[in-house]
């Protein structure tokens, strides 16, 4: 009988692609051997960015939390894409306030995606902090990418549209490098490797056709670093990302193990270096607010956008292919 439950346990996380994929195990054996290294040839390093006292004062949410009333809809399905996975169950009920909020079952399907898109992408803020649930994403107000995704797939699949992860290894425009390479031992991390581990964006079935949604970064955090204000159907492969050549993963669910290995990244090996990077992070949105304080969002895009060639990323390492 145990056996049963079992085989009925890993059948479940195959199907829904808790299992990581090969591409997946690819990323997390070289990172994790990568990482292995630089922490073995930089004790001393290490002990120093450890012992660093960081100043770090989280961002306060920029919304509040819809009440949750018992007669507000939500799709409840099993099939691909609709249900609830790792991190990700859109049958949470400040989910379902929040869809409903936003105008699920009112809206097009189109105009309801667009606008969750707005919500996640302009009122989450991106902070380095261990993966956890869609909840506590947006209780907390902030988080990683891979956070601000799960919620945006989230908010769809309550509506009852089909949503997915796109998941890719990738190297960054020199702007945004500088914000995250916090100090010499993350620098010589990502150096070893020439892309950051794991990067991605949600996708969003209608009418047929997959539409995907670049939810990480804020307009404040593109403006500060010149770059167009990627909107929704808008990739931010070409604008300020390059994945690597056959990294790309369209998956349902976020993998089992992510969440204890940033936990143990995050908390246990490089606390100080994460601190570090979130308040880049939150200097690189005080810098763009100004910015468009002052042009105006429209007037900024539209001249961010005229003759916008993304800047060259040269890739540490050319041999990078996962096909």
């Amino acid at each position: 009988m145990q056996w049963i439950w079992v085989e009925e346990m890993l059948r479940e996380w195959k199907e829904k692609e808790y299992i990581p994929s090969k591409n997946m195990l690819k990323l997390f054996i070289k990172g994790g051997f990568a990482l292995a290294k630089v922490i073995l040839k930089n004790p001393g390093q290490l002990r120093k960015v450890k012992e660093e006292r960081i100043e770090y004062t989280p961002p306060k949410r920029r919304y509040e939390l819809p009440e949750y009333k018992p007669d507000m809809k939500v799709v409840k399905s099993n099939e691909k894409y609709l249900r609830p996975t790792l991190y990700c169950n859109p049958y949470a009920k400040e989910i379902i306030a929040l869809a409903n909020h936003l105008g699920a079952f009112e809206k097009e399907p189109y105009e309801y995606a667009r606008d969750v898109f707005e919500f996640v992408k302009r009122n989450l803020i991106l902070q380095i902090v261990p993966l956890d649930g869609v909840v506590a994403t947006l209780k907390r107000g902030y988080g990683t990418c891979l956070h601000k995704i799960s919620l945006f797939i989230a908010l769809c699949r309550a509506a009852g549209l089909k949503a997915r992860y796109k998941l890719y290894a990738l190297s960054v425009i020199q702007q945004w490098y500088d914000t995250f390479m916090a100090d010499p031992i993350m620098q010589e991390w990502y150096n070893a490797m020439g892309y950051f581990m794991l990067h991605g964006e949600g996708e969003v079935y209608i009418d047929g056709k997959w539409y995907v949604a670049d939810v990480g970064p804020t307009p404040e955090r593109q403006a500060a670093t010149g770059i167009p204000i990627t909107k929704f159907g808008e990739d931010s492969i070409g604008i300020w990302a390059q994945a690597i050549p056959g990294s790309i993963m369209r998956v349902e669910s976020l993998p089992l193990g992510l969440g204890i290995a940033s936990k143990i990244l995050m908390e246990k090996i490089s606390p100080n270096s994460v601190a570090k990077m979130n308040n880049n992070v939150l200097r690189q949105v005080e810098e763009g607010r100004k910015i468009l304080q002052t042009m105006g969002e429209e007037e900024y895009d539209r001249k961010a956008r005229k003759g916008f060639k993304m800047p060259t990323i040269e890739l540490e390492q050319k041999n990078i292919i996962f096909e």
